[in-house]
């Protein structure tokens, strides 16, 4: 077993390119740094600097690599695919020269994650479905080819593959030898899947994980109140390893057994949040890491 810990911008309450909620992007490397990670995700796009000069000096002077970074787009519609190229190449412009390996790509939310209004269809229909699977072969063919980038889809939840059989539907009907799985244990226990399971019998497409938890107990409450996903972060829905309902000794068990040889990113969603908050609870993780050897 060989997994490359690292964390994300996510951890830090990023999801957007440009907020004023957010943590400074100087802030946040500082404080990754500081808290024990060598490897960092670059997060949506144009939230680091997109001059390669500039992010490589602000990451080497940190001591710190890239290991992905992430595009979401509605992959299913035909008419946004100027802007998936334009998220994809912008990422891996920076990624490739940088040594990353991976592209995390994502479809977009069907809701609005605050008010849980719908935005697009929650089930897709055939056509729409088919250009989904066809989108992502489309990226990851062009990423391969022009960035020597491995695309890993990441399920998702309030998107059109969130639910553990949406999931094995895609892995059915993409090509095993393009398209791998970014696997989180956090969305996959939210929409009420086994991670440990699911990673015991699709390890062979999994490369890359994002690590996060859920609080049982909100999860009981979003889930009777039908509470939007993004409220329900703000509820801190996500949590520290030792609070939440995923099993990361058994996790760390299917990883020993399969002799996992991939990357393992802390992503613990917390957008909006406090700017003082995310550095401890980095720190605790990768403490909570280390001791259950991991990392």
């Amino acid at each position: 077993m060989n997994v490359t810990i690292g964390n994300a911008p996510d951890s830090w309450g990023v999801w957007f390119p440009d907020d004023p909620k957010q943590i400074p992007w100087e802030r946040y490397l500082d404080e990754i740094s500081e808290s024990g990670y060598e490897f960092t995700e670059l997060g949506p796009y144009g939230y680091l600097p997109t001059q390669l000069p500039q992010l490589k000096e602000a990451l080497e002077s940190r001591g710190l690599k890239a290991t992905a970074g992430f595009a979401m787009v509605h992959l299913e519609d035909p008419e946004l695919w100027a802007e998936t190229e334009r998220q994809v190449r912008g990422q891996g412009e920076l990624l490739s020269p940088l040594g990353a390996k991976h592209l995390v790509l994502i479809d977009d939310t069907y809701s609005n994650l605050w008010t849980g209004k719908s935005t697009h269809p929650k089930t897709l229909d055939t056509a729409a479905w088919r250009h989904l699977i066809e989108t992502v072969h489309r990226v990851t063919d062009l990423v391969r080819a022009d960035y020597n980038l491995q695309v890993v889809f990441h399920p998702h939840t309030e998107t059109h593959v969130e639910y553990t059989d949406q999931i094995e539907l895609l892995l059915e009907q993409t090509d095993p030898a393009r398209v791998l799985l970014c696997l989180d244990t956090g969305h996959h226990a939210y929409r009420g899947g086994d991670p440990v399971d699911f990673m015991r019998r699709h390890h062979e497409r999994i490369p890359y994980l994002h690590l996060k938890s859920i609080d049982p107990k909100i999860k009981a409450r979003v889930d009777a109140e039908d509470i939007p996903f993004a409220n329900a972060v703000g509820m801190n829905m996500f949590c520290e390893p030792q609070q939440g309902s995923v099993d990361f000794l058994a996790f760390r068990d299917v990883l020993r057994d399969i002799d996992y040889q991939g990357c393992a990113i802390v992503e613990q969603d917390m957008y909006p949040t406090e700017l003082d908050r995310p550095l401890p609870i980095a720190k605790r993780w990768r403490a909570y890491l280390q001791e259950i050897g991991l990392g």
